[in-house]
């Protein structure tokens, strides 16, 4: 991984990226978008291949049903909106046509969070991943930047089954590398540690990369996973780490109910009890302001992180 980069681009770009490749791969590779072909990065596969995407208009449910339809007929299809229409808007249609009866959809979701920034409260979902992962056969994946959420989209079209693909629009540092691995459910370590565990996922895995940074030089020894994939999740790295550390923090952009810590809690709860600290939002809605300034607010930036483990080593 590359930590030193400069360059930092929109993870819904690598989502329009992965797609367009894709489609040059495979010909039963269908999208369908709901009027934001170009929030979604889409219109590189649209001018490409015009004869395989669908223009559903303001109409996100009907999309989900025609996306089902489409995966009856043998085809892979990509429905594209940003995650609060993903999820919230047609969770219904998900939960009785796709998810049901394992349909081969695969939900993508951009404009996630309280990074989507001044479009505030209404847009920036944070219950999403939890509405998502309690769905029997659902796949649900977070990548961290850029070039995972390419690499993410091309594997889950490998993936038989309803996938949600969460991702954003800030612009945030590119550190996965062409040569790193991606694989559905298996967790990615970043750094190798004895004193502390670190789980996180999406635009959290660079705050807690700053948090590491911090941590290491004061001497403490971080061993920091990057959980690209909600569900299923690695619960044997898991649950290795917090035997090795004794201490865990969970960090990710998402209310704290239903998200990344509570499924961590509750793995370490039935398997390895665990000392542990869930860095997220705590039960509010989000507001208008830059994706700096919400973080912060939050409680979900790299001091946030950093301050997680103090309380968990002052008492």
């Amino acid at each position: 991984m590359n930590f030193e980069s400069d360059i930092k681009k929109d993870t819904r770009s690598g989502f329009g990226e992965g797609l367009l490749e894709l489609g040059e791969e495979n010909p039963n590779v269908v999208a369908l978008c709901a009027d934001l072909t170009g929030s979604l990065k889409m219109n590189g596969f649209k001018d490409k291949f015009p004869d395989r995407f669908i223009q559903c208009g303001i109409s996100e449910a009907n999309m989900m049903g025609v996306a089902a339809g489409l995966a009856i007929g043998e085809k892979i299809p990509f429905t594209g909106t940003f995650a609060n229409f993903s999820t919230g808007r047609v969770y219904d249609q998900i939960r009785q046509s796709i998810a049901y009866s394992d349909k081969n959809v695969k939900i993508c979701a951009s404009h996630a969070g309280l990074t989507l920034g001044e479009d505030g409260a209404t847009h920036q979902i944070l219950e999403d991943l939890g509405m998502m992962k309690m769905l029997p056969n659902m796949t649900v994946i977070s990548p961290c930047d850029f070039l995972q959420t390419k690499q993410a989209t091309k594997a889950i079209a490998q993936h038989h089954g309803p996938v949600y693909l969460r991702f954003g629009r800030p612009k945030m540092p590119v550190f996965i590398e062409e040569s790193d691995e991606f694989i559905i459910g298996k967790a990615q370590r970043i750094f190798e540690g004895t004193d502390v565990s670190i789980f996180a996922t999406g635009h959290l895995v660079w705050k807690a990369i700053e948090a590491s940074r911090v941590l290491q030089n004061r001497g403490v020894s971080v061993d920091l996973f990057n959980i690209h994939t909600i569900k299923p999740l690695d619960t044997a790295a898991v649950i290795e780490s917090a035997k090795k550390t004794g201490l865990v923090i969970t960090a990710e952009e998402h209310q704290i109910a239903g998200g990344l810590g509570e499924s961590i809690a509750s793995t370490l709860t039935q398997n390895h009890p665990t000392k542990m600290k869930l860095v997220g939002v705590q039960d509010q809605f989000g507001e208008s302001g830059t994706p700096d300034q919400l973080m912060k607010k939050y409680g979900i930036d790299t001091q946030d992180i950093v301050s997680a483990y103090e309380n968990l080593t002052s008492h």
